[in-house]
């Protein structure tokens, strides 16, 4: 192993002075070095005692392909083979060399670091390593799980009715349409789940009706806890705390009988654990967010991820706060591990906090970052905040962002508690309002597949379907602001927006103006408007209220160049393609031409061959064939589409038409 000499003297003297016999070059490096280590590293590796602290390596995958993507399937995919790909090209000879010298230590992937237990002499030995960019530390948070909590009850309370805080969502409303949540999966990072609860059980997805099977389904980052009634790396779901029971039962959970405590006990949770008892570290925490964008079997290592298995939506109710040790550093590590998340199509629901009443609150990560999808908690039954709740704007990071995203109930809230199978009890704290969010979540994804995904769209729609609530407090002033965020969760009316859907996807005008139409298929009695910020269309029936249609006109394009734009009607974007002036005289090729198809149906693609120049449009002709892709483009592109399965009799034939050119699909 390496020493670095003079480190007694380190933390009594100047650096200067401590190195003043030092060669220059050998200065150097160790200034060098030294500037690489947190400060929280510094002061606890002193007199070279050990610490946990992360190892941050400067080349980081690039994710930037990943909203090109279509699908959830399609996105998760590229992040993991980006992320994996990255780690397992860079990481190599810094593993060889901890091992070599019998330190400890965790590789990570969905940030590319490396956990290592070690003192001052491996943390600098590291730190000249050109491949490292800085060290941050491992600070041991000790989270404040809730607020308060009313007596446990022993026994199920016989209650014929749905809890108050999910009739307060309207989420009753989008079962009597036949989505309880349905093909959607929820994540739960927290003190871990009593699976075998009543009225978890049921929605595990480990649980098949007859045997629980916990590969992909359960994740223990909990492996140096003492005393601990869970253990360490534990094989099966455990809650050494009652939090994370509590939280993923207001999400999915209840028991078939009086105790729907759930907002969609139609989805799946799936757990994994980033709590010893409440205490966390950002490893344990980047530890889950990366078992949730590739679960793997229980023992089984991150390389064996399967991204197809990831969350739609996590819920998050743990923090990392400066006053215990973690700064932009360990924010960065955490925020990182998020946006890997958001490229992959996963949401991140975490609670606002429950530092209130005060301004500027919502101070502790990950609450704050704008890739979280951030709630508030409400008085349960009514539309004022919790005391408690954190409010923003944001100073922590010097954004002056506005946090939260949007607010739900959070008083009161009865669900499941880890004392026994059958026991309920109320918690309060913003911790209970987060679940009601990632329940909704899984709500939207069950009324409207195609959103699965789409982690901006499906934040949008709960924004924007908001019961609003203005406040002038916290340098807020109507609505959004500092205290509830776009309001009160209304999960009918974001069911209701998600219902909305327009179409052609895309059209393709010539330069000489002309006018187009958008039809909108909605709810009876969902209204929705229609924008475009661009000035060279101009839309005369912007809104309206169940179907219709959106007349618009696009003028005449004087220029050369192609022109692109959009109209977004219930945050979906529909795209406008215009042809410059001197664009005439297109050709268009399609390859291959054709292509058959079992009874089965299935998908497939094609592509289109046309110069920059030159937009298009895809239209197909039968109703078993559905263009999934963008159905228009200019230049090179694609099209991808699926059909539909059939009974056993006759052949059948349809078309896809782009400018001119005839795709043909055979089915037998």
């Amino acid at each position: 192993m390496i020493k670095i000499r003079l480190l007694a003297a380190l933390f009594g003297c100047l650096l200067s002075t401590v190195l003043v016999n030092v060669h220059p070059l050998a200065q150097a490096q160790n200034q060098n070095a030294l500037a690489k280590l947190s400060p929280w590293v510094i002061e606890h590796t002193k007199d070279n005692q050990p610490a946990e602290f992360l190892v941050v390596l400067t080349d980081q995958a690039d994710l930037r392909g990943a909203d090109q993507l279509a699908s959830k399937e399609e996105k998760g995919a590229f992040v993991f083979k980006a992320l994996l790909g990255k780690a397992q090209a860079t990481q190599g000879p810094m593993l060889d060399w901890l091992k070599a010298n019998g330190i400890e230590h965790q590789a990570f992937y969905i940030v590319n670091m490396i956990w290592v237990k070690g003192n001052l002499d491996v943390a600098l030995a590291l730190a000249a390593r050109t491949e490292v960019t800085r060290i941050e530390g491992n600070p041991l948070i000790h989270n404040q799980t809730i607020v308060n909590a009313a007596p446990q009850t022993k026994k199920p309370d016989a209650i014929a009715a749905i809890e108050p805080g999910i009739i307060h969502t309207n989420a009753p409303l989008v079962w009597a349409l036949g989505y309880t949540g349905q093909g959607a999966v929820v994540g739960g990072a927290d003190t871990g789940y009593l699976w075998n609860h009543d009225a978890l059980k049921p929605h595990y997805r480990g649980w098949n009706g007859s045997t629980p099977n916990h590969d992909y389904n359960w994740h223990d980052s909990i492996h140096d806890s003492t005393g601990n009634p869970c253990g360490n790396d534990s094989t099966q779901p455990c809650d050494d705390d009652g939090h994370g029971t509590h939280t993923v039962g207001t999400a999915t959970g209840g028991d078939g009988g009086t105790n729907h405590i759930g907002m969609a006990s139609g989805a799946k949770w799936i757990g994994c654990r980033n709590m010893d008892r409440g205490d966390g570290t950002p490893a344990r925490y980047t530890e889950c967010f990366q078992f949730y964008l590739a679960p793997y079997p229980v023992g089984g290592t991150p390389a064996q991820g399967d991204p197809t298995k990831a969350p739609d939506v996590t819920t998050n109710s743990w923090n990392c706060p400066a006053a215990e040790g973690c700064n932009s550093g360990t924010w960065g590590v955490i925020q990182s591990a998020m946006q890997a998340h958001r490229a992959a199509g996963i949401i991140t629901v975490v609670a606002a906090g429950n530092s209130g009443s005060s301004c500027s609150t919502v101070s502790d990560a990950p609450s704050f970052f704008p890739e979280a999808f951030t709630v508030g908690a409400l008085n349960t039954g009514g539309d004022t905040i919790a005391s408690f709740s954190s409010r923003g704007p944001v100073l922590a990071d010097g954004s002056n962002r506005r946090k939260p995203d949007i607010a739900a109930p959070g008083t009161g809230t009865r669900s499941a508690l880890n004392t026994g199978v059958s026991n309920y009890g109320s918690k309060s704290g913003t911790s209970m309002a987060t679940p009601h969010v990632a329940g909704a979540v899984a709500l939207i994804i069950s009324v409207q597949p195609k959103l699965r995904g789409q982690a901006a769209t499906i934040e949008g729609i709960l924004e924007d379907s908001a019961f609003h609530i203005t406040s002038s407090s916290c340098n807020s002033s109507g609505s959004p602001n500092n205290v509830f965020g776009y309001g009160r969760l209304d999960v009918k009316a974001a069911a209701d927006m998600a219902l909305t859907v327009a179409s052609p996807q895309s059209q393709s005008f010539s330069a000489v103006g002309a006018e187009g139409a958008l039809i909108v298929s909605a709810p009876a009695a969902a209204s929705w408007t229609a924008t475009t910020s661009d000035s060279w269309i101009s839309i005369s029936s912007a809104s309206g209220t169940g179907n219709g249609t959106v007349n618009f006109v696009v003028r005449d394009n004087t220029t050369g160049n192609v022109r692109t734009s959009t109209i977004t009607i219930a945050r979906r974007n529909y795209t406008i393609r215009q042809e410059g002036l001197n664009s005439g005289g297109c050709s268009y090729a399609l390859s291959p031409s054709s292509q058959s198809f079992s009874a089965a149906g299935g998908s497939g693609s094609f592509s289109v061959t046309a110069s920059p120049e030159c937009v298009w449009s895809a239209q197909n002709n039968v109703n078993w064939i559905t263009i999934t892709s963008d159905n228009g483009g200019s230049g090179n592109g694609s099209v991808t589409y699926t059909v539909a399965s059939k009974a056993a009799g006759a052949a059948r034939k349809g078309t896809i038409t782009v400018a001119g050119k005839v795709f043909t699909v055979k089915q037998k």
